[in-house]
């Protein structure tokens, strides 16, 4: 189990980090947009957190 919460962390990473590089170029600023990137970042940071929390209670 924990080496699947692994994989699912670094896939979310990745993806994250995809995400910022095709903000390149867009302007974000436009309708709104910036703001819904901001929620959805936080979002994914607190869960993110809450995973990585939870691997204490996950037995392998």
């Amino acid at each position: 189990m924990s080496h699947q919460l692994d994989r699912t962390l670094d896939e979310v990473a990745m993806a994250m980090g995809q995400l910022k590089r095709s903000l390149r170029g867009i302007p974000i600023r436009r309708e709104g947009f910036k703001a819904h990137h901001d929620r959805m970042a936080k979002a994914m940071a607190t869960l993110t957190v809450a995973l990585e929390d939870s691997r204490t209670a996950i037995k392998d």
